[in-house]
């Protein structure tokens, strides 16, 4: 039950934080990265995953964070989105990398294209004291793409072995 618990929470919660962390800092903390990875650990031993499969999974991991990297490079993402990204692709694995990549990409311009829309606008004087909001307001600032990262990861986690491998009867009132 401890195991399906992790599997239903620890990633989506893991994300979700990093959503927020981005939208309201603008930075994505270390840690957020490193727990995804001790949680896939974790839970691919535990739920014993074939070692090739984690390998495979790894694999998945190894190439986000050198595209990731490479767009980091450019200034296109964060290194706190690149780190996520990858963590993430360790997750999907190859049998979802693509979708979630797809997802994520398409989030990002819409997110992207919702920013720049509304940085041609004044903020309205109510909203002027909340600092994370004139920071994400401010014209020269970033776009926060740990947020398109958690969509299209909660997106795309429903339909993943990770999921499919809980059993809901263990959660259903007798």
């Amino acid at each position: 039950m401890v195991l399906d618990l992790l599997r239903l929470a620890l990633f989506p919660a893991l994300m979700a934080y990093a959503a927020a962390s981005d939208l309201f800092t603008m930075t994505i903390p270390n840690r957020v990265s490193l727990l995804l990875i001790a949680g896939f650990g974790v839970l691919a031993i535990a739920g014993g995953m074939p070692l090739a499969l984690i390998g495979s999974h790894a694999g998945a991991g190894a190439l986000v964070l050198v595209i990731s990297f490479a767009c980091f490079a450019f200034g296109w993402i964060g290194g706190g989105d690149a780190k996520v990204a990858a963590a993430a692709g360790l997750w999907f694995g190859f049998g979802h990398l693509l979708d979630y990549l797809v997802y994520a990409s398409l989030f990002g311009g819409g997110l992207t294209l919702l920013l720049l829309q509304m940085r041609q606008w004044p903020l309205p004087y109510a909203l002027g004291g909340q600092q994370w909001l004139l920071r994400l307001h401010h014209k020269d600032s970033g776009i926060p793409y740990g947020i398109a990262l958690a969509l299209g990861a909660l997106t795309i986690y429903p339909e993943t072995d990770w999921i499919k491998a809980v059993d809901l009867s263990r959660f259903v009132l007798p």
